[in-house]
């Protein structure tokens, strides 16, 4: 037996329900509605199962409008249904407002019972008639909205996507006798594909789409995240202690070899320091051996690392110069050069290779709010990591990115040392994955706080230092020994 049960003109059905009744193992909670569940609030218990009652209760109704979209009551508790007649009927929870509208079509989509769901195509002829409320009170959602949800199909499905649910409510839009919301719609898909004119257009997001610098939202909301808690939060200055030029390239050369372990490319310390004293690759890896010099090129050059952005059009050429000294010899991947496809890491897909422009540049607004070095770091690091930008080396140039943001303001740099490559890469993927910047802050910080230590003339004397912490020990090893 179900949570719900609904009133029925058998006897034999309605005598059961009277029984139970009687039995106190059902209570009634709305008219023709009873319930198993005899502990949560009626309200809460309708919410919940709502598609339920009405496919039940209201034979051939549509969930349409915006309720086609988001399947389930707004903030306020409304939903939205085409039906035979225009009515509100409020229930514990939910206010039903029913739409005199045409029935279920061709496209439309059955649910529970005999309840249906507009068809996309018809949701956005709906969702683009005229009302007068706004907000979550309104049948509708916002132009800016579904000009957003154009977008994904746009950023997803490509042009024939568009095309397709234009050419699809075209049709529909006759059957439905709903002419004028197709000329809306086919406005904004005219805008979105630059064939109409982008005046048209309301969202921040159809407007960069229009003007050609598309961004992917979903990471925007992401970054959006971490700024905030990077913003409210204070974050202790470690001032730079290599300043002289033999301890900074010592730093330098660390930072070169670990950057590059995290990413596979894995020497022995003595063989890494040969490559870099010497110049000269190793001959059975060649493109490695490049790797690590490109990186210690580019992070052992002082002037170069006080470089950092003052504007969007500045961080991408920042961004593509470096990348283009640290895989100079990687020709294959196109060094300085945006991805041309897809990339992705296990089951992590970075941002869509249409999107790469666009994402940085929004995603730096919200870089250029923030006034702490360390959360600068930290945000332009996850910034160009989380989109992935070019076909390689997108983790050595992030880490680039940060510790330039650091250098710029005479702070120590962050070194990410074999043994806490785990912790590294495990707080970006829950930073990605759960939107949770707290573990990716708290990780740097530990690693900001060790590399403070990390200032030596002598080399032999920081190899011995990072020795005796453990930082050589892969993850399963040993852990990061820290003192102050």
């Amino acid at each position: 037996m179900g949570e719900l049960i609904f009133a029925s003109a058998n006897r034999q059905e309605s005598y059961k329900i009277s029984k139970m009744l009687q039995e106190k193992k059902l209570r009634k909670i709305a008219p023709r509605i009873y319930s198993t569940n005899l502990e949560e609030e009626p309200s809460e218990i309708i919410k919940r199962n709502i598609l339920e009652i009405l496919g039940n209760l209201y034979e051939g109704a549509v969930l349409s409008h915006r309720s086609a979209f988001e399947f389930k009551p707004t903030a306020t508790n409304q939903i939205f249904v085409t039906y035979s007649y225009t009515r509100k009927i409020k229930l514990p929870g939910v206010t039903i407002n029913f739409l005199e509208g045409k029935g279920q079509v061709e496209g439309d989509n059955k649910l529970f019972g005999e309840l249906y769901a507009s068809s996309k195509e018809r949701a956005f002829l709906e969702n683009l008639q005229i009302t007068k409320k706004t907000g979550p009170d309104s049948k509708t959602l916002s132009i800016p909205q579904i000009e957003e949800k154009l977008d994904d199909i746009l950023r997803i499905n490509g042009e024939d996507g568009l095309n397709s649910i234009r050419d699809k409510a075209r049709q529909l839009s006759e059957k439905l006798d709903m002419d004028k919301e197709f000329e809306s719609l086919n406005k904004i898909i005219g805008a979105l594909l630059t064939t109409k004119p982008s005046r048209v257009l309301k969202s921040d997001l159809a407007l960069s789409r229009a003007a050609g610098l598309p961004y992917d939202r979903n990471r925007i909301v992401l970054f959006e995240k971490l700024f905030t808690y990077l913003h409210n939060y204070e974050f202790k200055e470690r001032a730079e202690n290599n300043l002289s030029p033999n301890s900074f390239r010592n730093f330098a050369f660390f930072e070169a070899y670990f950057s590059n372990y995290i990413e596979g490319t894995e020497f022995e310390v003595s063989e890494a320091k040969e490559i870099i004293d010497t110049g000269i690759p190793m001959p059975a890896r060649s493109g490695d051996s490049h790797d690590v010099l490109g990186t210690y090129q580019i992070v052992s050059d002082r002037n170069e690392m006080k470089l950092i952005a003052d504007d969007e059009n500045e961080f991408i050429k920042i961004l593509q110069s470096r990348h283009k000294i640290l895989l100079s010899a990687r020709v294959d991947k196109n060094p300085g050069q945006f991805k041309e496809r897809n990339n992705r890491a296990g089951n992590t897909f970075f941002v869509d290779y249409k999107l790469v422009r666009g994402t940085l540049i929004r995603g730096f607004e919200y870089y250029k709010a923030l006034t702490n070095a360390f959360a600068r770091a930290a945000y332009i690091m996850f910034l160009v990591s989380e989109v992935h930008p070019f076909e390689d080396g997108n983790g050595r140039i992030a880490r680039v990115m940060m510790n330039a943001e650091l250098v710029n303001k005479n702070q120590c740099k962050i070194i990410i040392p074999t043994v806490f490559r785990d912790d590294y890469l495990l707080t970006l993927k829950r930073l990605t994955n759960q939107k949770d910047p707290v573990p990716y802050a708290e990780m740097l910080t530990k690693a900001h706080k060790f590399s403070e230590n990390l200032h030596f003339d002598n080399y032999d004397d920081l190899y011995n230092y990072l020795e005796s912490h453990n930082a050589f020990y892969e993850s399963n090893e040993g852990k990061l020994l820290i003192i102050d």
